[in-house]
């Protein structure tokens, strides 16, 4: 056998040990030979993104200035210009508070799981299998709301991008959902079966978010024959919400949110990360400051751009912003551009979207949380790919995409939804790391010391207070038809969670396998 032993011995585990530190936490522990990452599980996916290549993806899946141009005509009934662009101020610093607490935990715990991980050893064992659960649950809808939600905005440029040069076309919902579904499809096979060249499309996405960003806000600053008044972009708060105008910019920060608001997006791929303990911090941080850079910087030259916010408030098609781009342009040409730059980015976007979602189910299933759980926890290791869980995650956009059929508003609903489940699911992570006093997660290359109790406790009031402002009406008066249904989805998703957990959880689910790992030590102590 030689000097190291048998496998399984304590010389192997020493050596793997040691391989750990280096590794940046690629191998936690060692149980009969096998060498465990920071989920519990062995590594099954191929460590192939860099740090230059997480910066992308965070960068791509954020897409924030898009995101913003994307909800411009609801964000400007919140304030106007001024509005839109002092929320995304409030939305992306209270992000940054959120975002230093999921680093942390990030830099701790590299877990595919993420969320769902992180919430089950947080709170210790006593509660940390329930929580857990929830988290992962209510973390997962959100992600696919937001899954459908940007393919529906891909599927919106396709088709305005058809109608810029033939502009007699009525544009209906069926041309919507039918690019919606070959959007889906191709998205599906590049994750499945190009797994390979993802890393390289996130270099390229994020050279199309920085450089075609650019680009874009030249244009916008340079075309335009007459350009808005400054107190147009930063001072005329312009309130059609029927709200006081306090009201109507807390309620407004949601537009912001929807821009940035994807903070633990790329913590689902921790586990194809060579160094995650070190880089995954770095990642959060590139997407939130990179994140707000472009979509304010963007903000700002688009709406000096507009000479007629009306034409843009009726623009035919859900996708207003290309309204915004032939009055900036002035020509068809430069609107189909501006328009394929959005594509492209959008696309990439997508790709990085559904990967995340995926790995969101796959993980949840490899603890035996989900229905069916030995099919969608399979991975087939040569394509990379946990092939079940992302058809799945794909079959369901696919059907939340048939919603926009019958009512637009309804997927409005949500699709908008994301953010609530989202950072509903923060929270139930980040709030019984300060009730027990932080002492359950380990310390990680990133840590905020005694400064975490406080930046802890900042993120879960904030997150409290905007998913309260979140749930408010859109506009006063209110007609069923206009009533948010922010709530009312956040609840059923939470029953729905509490049914699956009474039909199977409690019974059958044991809770993360990484979780003794972690919290052995810890119960002893106490």
């Amino acid at each position: 056998m030689g000097p190291e032993g048998p496998p399984g011995s304590n010389n192997e585990k020493g050596n793997m040990e040691a391989e750990f530190e280096k590794g940046g936490g690629i191998i936690v522990s060692v149980e009969e030979g096998v060498a465990l990452n920071a989920s519990g599980h062995k590594d099954q996916l191929k460590r192939q993104y860099g740090l230059l290549g997480i910066c992308g993806l965070a960068l791509n899946i954020d897409n924030a200035w898009i995101a913003l141009g994307g909800s411009v005509s609801i964000a400007i009934f919140n304030g106007g210009p001024p509005g839109v662009l002092y929320e995304l101020i409030v939305a992306c610093s209270y992000y940054a508070v959120v975002a230093a607490c999921i680093a942390e935990l990030s830099s701790a715990i590299p877990s595919a799981g993420g969320v769902y991980h992180w919430a089950s050893v947080t709170p210790g064992v006593k509660y940390g299998r329930a929580l857990g659960f929830f988290a992962g649950s209510i973390n997962f809808f959100g992600w696919l709301f937001d899954l459908a939600s940007i393919t529906q905005i891909v599927s919106n440029v396709c088709v305005q991008l058809y109608f810029t040069f033939h502009p007699d076309l009525v544009i209906e919902p069926w041309h919507t959902f039918i690019a919606y579904v070959l959007i889906t499809l191709l998205v599906t096979a590049i994750c499945i079966f190009a797994n390979r060249t993802i890393p390289t499309l996130q270099n390229i996405g994020m050279f199309v978010v920085i450089v075609g960003g650019l680009v874009t806000i030249i244009i916008l600053a340079a075309m335009p024959k007459t350009h808005a008044s400054n107190s147009f972009v930063w001072k005329d708060f312009n309130n059609q919400s029927g709200y006081s105008d306090g009201v109507a910019f807390l309620t407004g920060v949601l537009n912001g949110a929807f821009a940035i608001g994807t903070v633990d997006a790329i913590t689902h791929l921790a586990e194809e990360l060579p160094n995650p303990k070190v880089d995954m911090p770095k990642g959060v941080a590139a997407q939130i400051i990179l994140g707000f850079l472009t979509a304010f910087v963007f903000g700002i030259a688009l709406f000096y751009s507009i000479n007629d916010l009306d034409v843009v408030l009726n623009a035919q098609g859900a996708f207003p912003l290309a309204a915004i781009y032939a009055q900036a342009t002035g020509n068809r040409g430069g609107t189909f551009g501006l328009l394929f730059i959005v594509l492209l980015s959008l696309f990439i976007c997508l790709i990085g979207t559904l990967l995340t979602c995926g790995r969101i189910w796959w993980s949840l299933a490899r603890d035996n949380a989900t229905p069916f759980a030995k099919l969608f926890s399979s991975v087939n290791e040569q394509l990379s790919c946990p092939i079940p869980a992302t058809l799945l995650c794909s079959v369901i956009s696919i059907g939340l995409g048939a919603i926009n059929l019958g009512s637009d508003q309804a997927f409005k609903d949500l699709a908008g939804s994301f953010i609530i489940l989202t950072s509903t699911s923060y929270v139930i992570a980040i709030a019984p790391n300060i009730f027990t006093g932080r002492k359950n997660v380990p310390k990680g290359p990133f840590h905020m010391g005694s400064a975490g109790f406080l930046v802890n406790s900042t993120a879960c009031i904030l997150i409290v207070f905007f998913n309260i402002m979140y749930c408010f009406p859109f506009a006063l008066p209110t007609t069923v038809k206009d009533m948010n249904y922010n709530s009312v989805i956040l609840v059923g998703i939470t029953v729905l969670t509490a049914t699956w957990w009474f039909v199977h959880g409690a019974r059958k689910y044991p809770g993360p396998k990484m979780t003794h790992m972690y919290l052995d030590g810890v119960e002893k102590k106490t």
